[in-house]
């Protein structure tokens, strides 16, 4: 009996994507994600979030915005819209991961869960909607919109190493010190959702509830953890460099203290002027920004080497690096 072929091996039969489609594929996925973070907040800032009446329909009785709905409606189904191109991001990762020769079942399973998440967090968004934005969905449609970015990055960083178990960098001190930037900064990203669940910027003009305490305590309890991430990244700058550590990875640290730098400065001025929306999504950017900078900070301190695991095809005049 000959076996039946999913659509993926199917593809994967015919084509084998060169290292650098594979990357792009990737970080096709990482761009959405963030794209679609701020998109998401810009339907908030703009007192969007209730544009579409109901879930998954716009309407009781349509599948898009209508003219009735004005630009609220328009922007809220526009975001809504988004999922779909990031899903056919995340689509195009899968499948050239799938095709890779040989088949790299560990990446495979990386964009797999890329989707989970996105079609997880797809059904917070709806909950959101039904529950007329209350503050603490749409805090964990936020927080799974950054475990979505977090596996985004991690699969983005998988295509440039081989599969051979990571071998560290650096010495473990340092690698400890790494875990206790990248939990502070997670700290730091949750706080920020209390900020913001008791801030004005509610995502409609109704009667929208609010997390029950001071907006100025929670962002004071948020600049608090931004110091302390501050500290923390500044101890893993000069410790790289006492221990010596890869360029690349220094690289990483400094690029993480200029992200930091920006976002405090966004941060503090933002709530010296009242918090006025263009520098709220700004804030949001920047927090997405740091993520992606935390974690490849983390990533580049173990390395997989290419050449200890089966070759992938090379581009033509282009080089494979182990390193983001």
């Amino acid at each position: 009996m000959v076996p039946v072929l999913t659509p993926l091996a199917l593809i994967a039969r015919r084509w084998t994507p060169t290292p650098r489609t594979l990357r792009r594929a990737a970080l096709s996925a990482v761009v959405m994600t963030v794209l679609i973070i701020v998109t998401g907040g810009a339907v908030r800032l703009t007192g969007s979030g209730l544009g579409c009446d109901t879930w998954p329909k716009c309407t009781d009785d349509s599948l898009f915005a209508t003219p009735e709905q004005g630009i609220h409606g328009a922007i809220e189904f526009g975001n809504r819209m988004l999922t779909y191109v990031l899903s056919a991001a995340v689509g195009w990762a899968i499948i050239a991961a799938r095709s890779t020769k040989p088949w790299r079942r560990g990446l495979t399973r990386l964009g797999w869960a890329q989707f989970w998440i996105v079609m997880g967090n797809a059904v917070i968004g709806g909950i959101t909607v039904w529950a007329g934005l209350n503050p603490w969905t749409v805090a964990g449609h936020f927080l799974l919109a950054n475990a979505l970015l977090t596996v985004a990055v991690i699969t983005w960083q998988r295509t440039r190493e081989g599969d051979t178990a990571p071998r560290p960098r650096v010495p473990r001190p340092v690698r400890r010190l790494s875990w206790a930037v990248v939990v502070t900064s997670g700290l730091l990203i949750a706080l920020g959702t209390t900020v913001t669940g008791s801030g004005k910027h509610a995502g409609d003009s109704s009667d929208v509830p609010r997390m029950p305490w001071d907006w100025a305590d929670a962002a004071h309890l948020h600049a608090a953890a931004a110091w302390v991430v501050c500290a923390l990244a500044i101890a893993m700058w000069l410790v790289l460099r006492v221990v010596d550590a890869p360029d690349d990875t220094r690289a990483r640290a400094r690029d993480l203290l200029i992200v930091l730098l920006a976002q405090g400065g966004i941060g503090y001025v933002q709530f010296f002027t009242g918090v006025p929306e263009i520098l709220v999504s700004a804030h949001m950017l920047g927090s997405s920004l740091m993520w992606i900078a935390v974690l490849r900070l983390a990533l580049s301190l173990r390395e997989r080497p290419l050449e200890a695991s089966a070759p992938l095809p090379v581009d033509s005049g282009s080089a494979v690096s182990a390193t983001v």
